[in-house]
């Protein structure tokens, strides 16, 4: 199975597992995602992992244009696309029933992880961006956005992270674009991730040794 893939079902089953333990309390908890709530948040999510279904029915582009770390450009969160995702993101929530939310976000991310399985090799679909991508391309952003907001949801919920092994090497592997982390730094996954969205400040030592490693700066909406 391909990295992505698995580690797109993985984290989202782990997230499911979370889902499914919430109180009505937890859902309006703030996030580190300002100005959404953790209900907010996951209604963000659900968005997201559903994403790709209504792609792979749409016509394919006839080749790729971006990949991955393409996708993540700061020419693309310019601020009225971030307003849009945020007032998407409080919209969505009004339909948020935590009695079905677990089952409702496993809907939509097992209806994604049909359509991958079904789509032939090199299948190409086109982003709301207008971006022309890979599907296994895509399906990267998929797992960064599961899986780094898993982590803001774990922050609001005042829990440990649970991000997965698998999820963990995908996102890193995107986020230092094959670069190894400098050693010196001794980051575990979980701290490169943080550290490199803007979930933790980076100190002035530690930005000096990810740019001597040639690390690209990604552009990520909070």
């Amino acid at each position: 199975m391909d990295p992505a893939r698995a580690a797109f079902s993985a984290e989202c089953v782990r997230l499911t597992e979370v889902l499914a333990d919430l109180v009505d309390a937890d859902l309006d908890r703030p996030t580190d995602c300002p100005p959404w709530t953790v209900r907010e948040l996951i209604a963000h999510i659900h968005t997201g992992v559903g994403r790709l279904a209504d792609m792979l029915a749409a016509s394919a582009p006839t080749r790729a244009e971006v990949d991955a770390a393409g996708y993540f450009s700061r020419a693309k969160f310019t601020p009225q696309v971030d307003a849009d995702r945020i007032a998407g993101g409080r919209r969505d929530a009004l339909q948020v029933d935590r009695g079905a939310l677990a089952a409702e976000v496993e809907r939509a991310w097992r209806a994604t992880e049909a359509g991958v399985a079904a789509a032939p090799p090199g299948r190409v679909v086109r982003t709301r961006h207008g971006d022309a991508m890979l599907l296994t391309e895509f399906l990267r952003t998929r797992v960064v956005e599961v899986g780094v907001h898993g982590l803001d949801l774990a922050a609001a919920l005042g829990r440990s992270p649970w991000l997965t092994a698998p999820a963990a090497e995908v996102i890193a592997d995107l986020l230092t674009g094959g670069h190894p982390t400098p050693v010196g730094l001794g980051w575990d996954r979980v701290t490169l991730i943080r550290k490199t969205t803007g979930r933790a400040a980076l100190t002035a030592p530690e930005r000096a040794a990810l740019d001597a490693a040639g690390f690209r700066p990604l552009a990520f909406g909070r």
